[in-house]
């Protein structure tokens, strides 16, 4: 069975792909998203290398935002996804290419801990606002805090060199700015662009199965659809 896995970012949790996963499965597509915050990005890159391990064919892997930077070091991926995330070459962290938006900063509170949050209204705003409002509200209650220093870890492999990848660009995220998002993507093999915010998976994630699905479909040998079908969208467009 083909399969992706579902890479997070930072203050997000695997809830927060719930409705993406199970769309996903609906269509035949084994799915597997993995915990982070695991207190570095070397830790959390290891949770997800864990996790493509142990699928039995090189998986779809996609990672959003953070997530892209956790990516960029798995080995044995198949595909490579980034949804408006980092794509960190030698040297590079997160923070260091450009790191969040100001108005995703003004949204960051500091907790007793040493950890960080997000104020609700402000991160309703930045990171769901084009998203429909119940569930907008159901993302920001599913937000977690954050340790530090995830941001400025640096991968210890670049997988986008040998592994074929598809960025996202999405053109009215107002987290990581889209110009910073288009000049990432030159890294990649193919580009697309979305008219949508940073979180696409909670307002509109059907554009991923879609996309998901033609990637996978793209794989398939002639004569053979593993179940999965292709939307008839050509690969390697901008749009």
């Amino acid at each position: 069975m083909a399969a992706v896995v579902l890479v997070h970012g930072l203050y997000h949790r695997p809830e927060h792909f719930a409705v993406l996963a199970e769309r996903l499965r609906t269509a035949g597509t084994e799915v597997v998203v993995p915990e982070l915050h695991r207190g570095s990005l070397s830790a959390d890159t290891a949770a997800v290398q864990a996790a493509v391990e142990v699928l039995p064919e090189p998986p779809i892997v996609l990672g959003h935002s953070y997530g892209g930077s956790v990516i960029t070091g798995v080995r044995g991926a198949g595909h490579l996804v980034y949804l408006a995330a980092f794509v960190p070459d030698a040297g590079e962290s997160a923070a260091g290419l450009g790191g969040a938006s100001p108005q995703l900063r003004a949204a960051v509170v500091p907790g007793p801990d040493g950890s960080t949050g997000l104020h609700p209204e402000r991160a309703v705003d930045t990171l769901y606002g084009d998203c429909p409002e119940p569930l907008a509200a159901r993302a920001v209650g599913l937000l977690r805090a954050q340790a530090p220093g995830c941001g400025r870890g640096v991968p210890e492999h670049r997988s986008w060199k040998d592994t074929p990848s598809t960025y996202v660009v999405c053109a009215s995220d107002r987290a990581i700015d889209p110009r910073l998002q288009r000049r990432m993507a030159l890294r990649c093999t193919d580009v697309r662009e979305w008219q949508s915010g940073h979180s696409p998976f909670v307002g509109q994630p059907d554009l991923i199965v879609e996309l998901v699905l033609e990637l996978l479909a793209a794989r398939t040998p002639p004569g053979r659809n593993e179940g999965v079908t292709a939307t008839g969208r050509g690969a390697g467009r901008v749009r």
